[in-house]
């Protein structure tokens, strides 16, 4: 299954890149949101390819592990990561592109994989309401648009 969506966003390229790479930032919102998170590799004072995360969460009411692995890391362009988390792997392409000086557009792509029978029914399943998840996905983003760019706007 393929999720995929645009926003254009009114700052710099380098800015927003810079803002969606800010791993410690990044870390801080998800533990806001009842993530357990905890980085297994790599510096965030040097990102690279090869840094990695473990997350603990909840969903429909189990307890859930994540692991997450940043595969591409190539400034100012594109961000790719690989999580696996109970039989699925997400592969994730946030790819920036500048449209002006002072405007960015950022895609995201998402392709989710079963690896287990289980998760090939949730994949089914999701599917089959694939026009909610699809609005659902494009909302999300898009609120993670405007809350980078109103917090660009607060740096100045």
């Amino acid at each position: 299954m393929q999720l995929s969506t645009k926003e254009d966003i009114e700052a710099p390229l380098d800015r927003v890149f810079s803002q969606a790479s800010d791993f410690e930032h990044l870390e801080r919102q998800v533990m806001r949101r009842g993530v357990d998170v905890r980085r297994v590799s790599g510096d965030p004072a040097q990102p690279a390819a090869g840094m990695g995360w473990l997350a603990g969460f909840r969903f429909r009411g189990k307890p859930r592990e994540a692991e997450i692995a940043l595969t591409e890391y190539d400034v100012p362009n594109r961000l790719c990561y690989r999580t696996v988390s109970g039989g699925i792997e997400a592969v994730t392409q946030i790819d920036f592109v500048a449209l002006s000086r002072s405007r960015t557009r950022v895609g995201m792509e998402i392709a989710l994989t079963p690896k287990t029978l289980s998760a090939r029914v949730l994949l089914h399943s999701m599917k089959l309401a694939k026009g909610n998840v699809e609005k659902r996905f494009r909302v999300k983003m898009a609120d993670y648009a405007k809350e980078l760019e109103d917090r660009l706007k607060r740096e100045g």
